[in-house]
């Protein structure tokens, strides 16, 4: 089924207005605190990640995150397994936010890295904002037309993003395919959904969205990765916006297909 479950009118990832997308209040709303659904996702990224690179020799590795958005945490647990990490983003005003915050990124995010930064090789970065500084990129694209230079990456993430782009679970399933087909085969990832999202305001404009829960979100990987973490967050603080309600975390490996 191409629509959402309540039988809305189809809204597609062309449909919507990024361009006219707020960072800043998006980043206000969502991020301005530590809340405590996102402190338990990122301690899961982070330990899945250092589980998977400690026996690794070979290092660094090139990183992307997809649909980056206006979220640096995905970015910020990407940093010790990067050389080079691509922000790959179809908004131009989130692209030009997230350019804004390479030079040094808002005092904001200090407590996100804190959290990361209880693991050792976290630890190992002694100045992150250089780090980021020297590392990160920003690319601006959609994410259904992902050029052939930025697959085959080591490493990956995508944030709520594939639910979140539209109301189309054709949609939804090819971003989380376009998302994996970045990476290479065996790469770890981490990807995040809103669960049950019913569409959200971001400043006077309303965005679309896919309803999934943790059934459709491993239904979505499974073609395509070995999915080692499927967690469902519940909302202990409230939910931050009205209309979703947890969040679901996928960690695994890219397959081969």
């Amino acid at each position: 089924m191409d629509l959402t479950s309540e039988g809305d009118t189809l809204c597609l990832n062309r449909d919507a207005p990024w361009d006219s997308f707020d960072s800043q209040s998006y980043t206000q709303h969502n991020y301005s605190v530590l809340r405590s659904d996102d402190e338990e996702i990122i301690k899961v990224v982070r330990d899945y990640f250092s589980d998977h690179f400690r026996t690794k020799s070979e290092r660094p590795v090139s990183g992307i995150d997809v649909g980056a958005g206006a979220n640096l945490y995905p970015a910020l647990s990407l940093l010790p397994w990067c050389e080079q990490i691509t922000l790959y983003e179809r908004s131009a005003r989130n692209a030009a936010w997230l350019r804004n915050q390479i030079p040094r990124y808002d005092d904001s995010w200090d407590p996100f890295w804190e959290v990361l930064r209880k693991e050792e090789k976290y630890q190992d970065i002694t100045d992150p904002r250089e780090r980021f500084r020297r590392s990160v990129t920003v690319e601006e694209g959609d994410l259904f037309q992902l050029p052939d230079r930025l697959r085959k990456q080591e490493v990956g993430t995508m944030f709520f993003v594939a639910e979140s782009l539209s109301n189309s679970h054709r949609e939804f399933e090819g971003a989380v395919a376009a998302f994996l087909g970045s990476l290479a085969h065996g790469a770890p990832f981490a990807a995040a959904f809103m669960e049950n999202s019913g569409g959200y305001w971001v400043g006077d404009d309303l965005f679309p969205a896919c309803e999934v829960d943790s059934t459709k979100v491993g239904a979505g990987l499974e073609p395509h990765a070995a999915v080692d973490v499927l967690e469902r967050f519940g909302l202990p603080e409230g939910p931050v916006r009205e209309g979703y309600t947890g969040m679901i975390l996928a960690c695994g490996r890219r397959g081969p297909s």
